[in-house]
């Protein structure tokens, strides 16, 4: 059986997030289980990277399936772009080796929030970045941010219903950069992340950007492991999901995610 993975693009905010759910919910993972059983007239089961919840947007999902027949990988993706609602891309299609997981292959996340923090609201940045009219700090919040890099007991920053096994997880970076009156983005890359955890970060970091907080603040609500302590999560439509890096997993030559600022950077580069 011929194993695939994708790297899909979508606009989060068309569906009820990533993981098929209940009849009647629009989900990512559900068309492309739709659309391959039109193709082919095989169920499978797609398997991503990781849940994006609803809102959340990608510009670089893995996902991966098997198929009883094989298709060329070029014609696979023509088919799936043709027939996927347009709120979904598929970017680029591979053959992996057989034991090719996209979930349990993962090996980090990079996540970008975008924020347009101007006393006006800006229609064209609407779906993209969430609104914050209050000028904020940004270098208070990269001190803030500081406080958080490194392997932590996330507790603090995990959503009520989680079924994760641990807490801990180690954050590569959470770089805070740009200018207030205008896009603020706050980068966040780990080894893997808690349901809401990227976007209780950003609500975190933006109490003391607004000066609600101080950064000392920060370090404390980290040590409390409790919910209750942190900021309030962040809306959905400012995250988008970047990039995830696979190692040697997807082999010599990675895929290549865009980034913000319309330069190209690899999917499997180590400092994804």
């Amino acid at each position: 059986m011929p194993n695939y993975c994708l790297l899909v693009e979508y606009a989060g905010d068309a569906f009820a997030g990533w993981q098929i759910q209940a009849p009647g919910a629009r989900t990512v993972q559900g068309c492309l289980v739709d659309a391959v059983k039109q193709i082919t007239g095989e169920r499978v089961a797609v398997t991503g990277s990781g849940r994006t919840d609803a809102g959340v947007h990608a510009e670089a999902q893995v996902a991966s399936f098997s198929l009883d027949r094989p298709l060329e990988p070029e014609k696979l993706q023509r088919a799936l772009n043709g027939v996927l609602p347009r709120e979904i891309a598929v970017r680029a299609v591979r053959t992996v080796a057989d034991d090719f997981n996209a979930l349990r292959a993962a090996r980090r996340k990079r996540y970008r929030y975008r924020i347009w923090n101007h006393p006006v609201r800006s229609p064209l940045r609407a779906g993209r970045f969430a609104h914050i009219p209050r000028a904020l700090d940004v270098e208070r919040m990269a001190r803030a941010a500081a406080h958080l890099v490194g392997e932590h007991d996330f507790s603090s920053f995990q959503a009520a219903g989680s079924d994760a096994k641990t807490t801990v997880r180690r954050l590569h970076r959470l770089d805070v950069e740009g200018t207030p009156g205008g896009e603020i983005e706050i980068l966040a890359e780990g080894s893997g992340f808690l349901r809401y955890m990227v976007r209780n970060l950003v609500g975190t970091l933006l109490e003391v950007g607004q000066g609600r907080r101080s950064v000392a603040w920060v370090a404390d609500t980290l040590a409390a492991r409790d919910r209750t302590h942190a900021g309030p999560t962040a809306p959905a439509l400012g995250l988008v999901l970047e990039a995830v890096d696979y190692g040697e997993a997807l082999g010599a030559q990675p895929w290549e995610s865009r980034t913000s600022d319309g330069k190209t950077q690899a999917s499997g580069d180590s400092e994804a």
